[in-house]
């Protein structure tokens, strides 16, 4: 068993870890975590985030422990049962291994379509708990601990310290707005960290179970949070850069996927560079074989491939932002990558653009400022702050909808210079219904007259 150690972090300072913690971090499987980006392809644009997934797992731990610790100075832990106090070093273990399943590049992988990929990060973390050297670690703490870290990763667990490792007030959101923030350079993920945790308390919703609740004078800590996150998002996370290099990737893999370069099971376990070394290494063995058409799909990839290294991005031909977007938008655009690849297909060939050059990109996070949790008030009152809002305090539907609507860009990115096109013939398709779209794109009349 390794002892304790103090790690020092650029954000945090001091991070103690204990021993089993120390010993995770030992692990192959979190070593992994230092080659792989926390904000996949963001460090194109701003040069200084490539921060690791390694540092932001250990400043979620580290929140983890603080947020404890005021619980216990506040008395709270001793509202907990005997099973519920002897698990809080594994809700502490939990918050380490929160990230320990994600794949390179972070979250640009998830873009895929479902079936393209073993399941979303929390999904694949057990993947990685149940490898021996995380596993032996975990059953010091009993047969079923691998089975609690698990539940705590994907939000089900029915312990109430369960909200600070997923939830709408979990510790990884405070940690990434202010660790990305840190390191792009920009002034947007201010969150006022110790208020917020100062106000953690644990609370109950008519006799239902205990859980992380927070007083009202955590309300203005949270309206940071929420309106971190809208800055984040807008001026980072979907950057139209940013957008262009993984609207890029996600196009790359799948290309990779149809035509045998790679495998889904695959996907699971490569950091950044090693991913994009295995595409590379199986095209150029294609390429010792016989030559490549230029034309075909797997030239395609490559030329992605190709782009993403050397920094060639595709440029905006199209770019609506929401004041210019109508207030409700058809769900087709996130739901139905057929009908984008249709749409692709159909621009390239009316824009005289080679196919597979046009991408057409409408990112989406409806949870990207939702709220579930609940408050209790100044006369102990309690109540749940969730979309339905809290009169007098906070209208979460009315600035939720507002500011994801307001961070949304629909852009059309072009590899081939195409010149500025007229965004109306755009505007009628993301309005239509999936059927509407389908019989349009079926077609020979072209979108754009």
């Amino acid at each position: 068993m390794s002892r304790s150690r103090t790690i020092r972090d650029p954000l945090w300072g001091n991070i103690h870890v204990d021993a089993d913690a120390a010993d995770l971090l030992d692990t192959a499987p979190f070593q992994r975590l230092r080659r792989v980006k926390q904000l996949g392809f963001t460090h194109l644009v701003y040069p200084g985030g490539a921060h690791s997934r390694f540092l932001h797992a250990l400043g979620v731990y580290h929140l983890v422990g603080r947020a404890v610790h005021h619980l216990e100075q506040n008395g709270q832990l001793e509202r907990l049962d005997s099973a519920e106090r002897e698990a809080l070093p594994i809700v502490r273990l939990a918050a380490l291994l929160h990230d320990v399943g994600h794949y390179a590049f972070s979250h640009a992988m998830e873009e895929l379509a479902p079936a393209s990929i073993p399941g979303d990060h929390a999904e694949m973390a057990r993947h990685f708990l149940e490898a021996e050297p995380i596993r032996e670690v975990l059953e010091r703490y009993g047969p079923g601990a691998l089975d609690d870290v698990a539940e705590l990763i994907r939000g089900t667990s029915r312990h109430p310290l369960q909200g600070l490792v997923a939830g709408s007030l979990d510790l990884d959101k405070i940690d990434y707005l202010r660790r990305d923030a840190l390191f792009c350079g920009v002034p947007y993920g201010a969150v006022d960290v110790d208020r917020l945790l100062a106000a953690f308390t644990l609370a109950n919703e008519d006799d239902g179970p205990l859980e992380l609740a927070v007083t009202t004078k955590g309300i203005s800590a949270l309206e940071t949070l929420l309106f971190s996150k809208y800055q984040m998002f807008r001026n980072v996370y979907w950057h139209h850069a940013v957008r262009a290099a993984t609207a890029t990737f996600v196009r790359l893999v799948e290309g990779a996927l149809r035509n045998g370069l790679l495998s889904r099971e695959e996907l699971a376990g490569p950091s950044d560079e090693e991913l994009l070394a295995l595409i590379a290494a199986r095209i150029e063995a294609l390429h010792a074989g016989s030559a490549i058409d230029p034309a075909s799909s797997v030239a395609r990839v490559e030329s992605q491939l190709s782009a993403l290294i050397d920094r060639r991005l595709p440029k905006r031909v199209v770019e609506l932002t929401g004041d210019r977007l109508p207030d409700r938008i058809a769900s087709w655009p996130s739901r139905r990558p057929d009908l984008v690849s249709m749409l692709e297909k159909r621009l390239a060939g009316e824009w005289g653009a080679p196919e597979g050059s046009i991408i057409v990109d409408y990112p989406s996070y409806p949870g990207m400022l939702e709220l579930n949790v609940l408050l209790v008030r100044r006369d102990r009152a309690v109540r749940r702050l969730t979309t339905l809002g809290e009169r007098g305090l906070i209208d979460v539907p009315r600035i939720g909808r507002s500011l994801h609507h307001s961070a949304r860009v629909l852009r059309v990115f072009s590899f081939e210079p195409v010149g500025e096109r007229g965004p109306e013939p755009i505007l009628e398709l993301i309005e239509a219904s999936e059927t509407g779209v389908e019989e349009r794109l079926a077609a020979e009349e072209p979108l754009y007259v």
